[in-house]
C-alpha cells in the first residue's frame, strides 16, 4: 500500500495535523509527517516532492498556515495527488491560508479541505488510494456505513426525546 505524506509548514500545525494521523490509523494507512517550509526551506520542499513517487508515496496532505504556499509548492514538483489542509493560525482566522491553497493556477491542482479540516483531508487520501485497493475501498464503505448508522441513530433519540418533554 502507498504512503501518505503529512507535510506541515511549521510543528505549530501538529495539534491540526495529529488528527489527519488518527484517522490514517483508523485505516491502517502507513504515513509519514515531516515539517518542510514553502518560504524557509524551498530546496527541502523542491527535493521531497520531486522524490516522493519513488519513495512510495502516493498522496500528499500539504498543511500551512497564513500564506500557505505549501501545497502549491509541493504540487509544482511531483505528479501526486496534493490536498492542501489550511491551517487557523493568523487574525484572518485561517481564511488567507483557505485563499493561498485553493486558489492555484492551471495546471497546478491543490485540492483543498476546510479551515483545520485535518479529519477530511486524511480521509481523501485514503479514498484516493482505495481506488486501487480493494481492502481500503471496503472500510471507507464500511465507515461510511456506520456513519449513516449513528446519525440514524441519533434521529432516533432526539425524536424520543422531545416526544417525552413536550
Amino acid at each position: 500500500m502507498k504512503t501518505v505524506a503529512i507535510v506541515m509548514g511549521s510543528d505549530s500545525d501538529l495539534p491540526v495535523v495529529k488528527k489527519s494521523v488518527e484517522i490514517l490509523k483508523k485505516f491502517d494507512v502507513p504515513f509519514t509527517v515531516r515539517v518542510i517550509s514553502a518560504h524557509r526551506t524551498p530546496d527541502e520542499a523542491r527535493t521531497f516532492a520531486a522524490s516522493a513517487k519513488d519513495e512510495g508515496i502516493g498522496v500528499i496532505i500539504a498543511a500551512a498556515g497564513k500564506a500557505a504556499h505549501l501545497g502549491g509548492v509541493i504540487a509544482a514538483f511531483t505528479p501526486l495527488p496534493v490536498i492542501g489542509l489550511p491551517i487557523k493560525s493568523s487574525t484572518l482566522d485561517g481564511l488567507d491560508s483557505l485563499l493561498s491553497i485553493v486558489q492555484m493556477p492551471k495546471g497546478v491542482p491543490v485540492a483543498t479541505v476546510a479551515i483545520d479540516g485535518a479529519q477530511n483531508a486524511a480521509l481523501l487520501a485514503v479514498q484516493m488510494l482505495a481506488l486501487s485497493d480493494d481492502a481500503l475501498m471496503k472500510k471507507i464503505e464500511a465507515y461510511k456505513e456506520e456513519m449513516k448508522e449513528e446519525v440514524i441513530n441519533k434521529d432516533k433519540t432526539i425524536m424520543k426525546r422531545v416526544v417525552e418533554e413536550i
